[in-house]
C-alpha cells in the first residue's frame, strides 16, 4: 500500500492524491516534494554516519544544491542550512543528546525515532510510517507512541502501517484493517477491535 501511496510502485488501477492533487504516475521524488514523506520497515541508517548526518540527509528535499555538494562543501551554506535543520527535527523528536553519536550505536528504538527526524526534515504535512513498533520493547513503544501523538497534536497527518493491535488501538484516531491486499474493515479503533472479521483474522477466530 505505501509504495503504491509514495509512487515506489506503479498503480494497476485506482488513482492516489494528496492535498487535493493527484499523484499517481508520478516519481517518488516529486510525491515527496508534493508533502508526503515515510519511513520503512526495517532500519536504513548509515550507521557509522552521526544521528545528525543522516537527519540532514532528509532535508536535501529543502535545499537547491542537495546533500551532495553539501557533503563535499560544494555549497556551504546550503550545508549549514541543511544541518541546522536536521537538527531542529531531532531536538523536535527529544534525541538532541545523541546528536553527535553513531547512528548505529543508538537502541533499536532510538534509530526508528532517527528516521521519523530524517523524514520530518523534508517538511511533510503527511508521514507514513511503515511498522515503526516494529521489534520495540514496551517502554520504547510507549515513547515511540507519545512521539505519535505529539506530532499528530502539532497537526501533522500520520499514516501507520502496523501489526500491533494495542499499539494501533491506543493511537489511531481511525484503523482500516486489510487482509491480503483487502480492506476487511474501517472506523474508530473501538468499532474495528469488535469486528468478528477482525478478531478471527489477526486474533485467530472468535470462541
Amino acid at each position: 500500500l505505501f509504495n503504491l501511496v509514495t509512487g515506489v510502485d506503479p498503480p494497476t488501477s485506482g488513482e492516489v492524491s494528496c492535498l487535493g492533487e493527484r499523484v499517481d504516475g508520478r516519481c517518488s521524488r516529486e510525491i515527496a516534494r508534493r508533502g508526503m514523506s515515510r519511513t520503512f520497515q526495517h532500519v536504513r541508517l548509515l550507521p557509522a554516519m552521526s544521528v545528525l548526518e543522516n537527519v540532514a540527509i532528509g532535508a536535501h528535499q529543502r535545499g537547491s544544491a542537495g546533500v551532495a555538494a553539501a557533503a563535499v562543501h560544494g555549497e556551504r551554506g546550503e550545508e549549514a542550512r541543511l544541518l541546522a535543520e536536521a537538527a531542529r527535527q531531532i531536538e523536535r523528536v527529544g534525541l538532541t543528546e545523541y546528536m553527535f553519536d553513531a547512528a548505529g550505536s543508538l537502541a533499536l528504538g532510538q534509530q526508528r525515532i532517527v528516521e521519523i527526524a530524517r523524514a520530518l526534515s523534508s517538511d511533510p504535512s503527511l508521514l507514513l510510517l511503515d511498522e515503526p513498533a516494529a521489534g520495540l520493547r514496551y517502554l520504547e513503544k510507549e515513547t515511540l507512541a507519545d512521539l505519535l501523538r505529539k506530532l499528530r497534536d502539532e497537526g501533522m497527518g500520520i499514516l501507520l502501517v502496523e501489526h500491533d493491535m494495542d499499539f494501533v488501538m491506543g493511537l489511531a484516531d481511525r484503523v482500516v484493517v486489510m487482509e491480503f491486499g483487502e480492506k476487511i474493515a474501517e472506523g474508530l479503533p473501538e468499532q474495528v477491535q469488535c469486528n468478528p472479521a477482525v478478531i478471527e483474522a489477526y486474533l485467530g477466530g472468535v470462541d
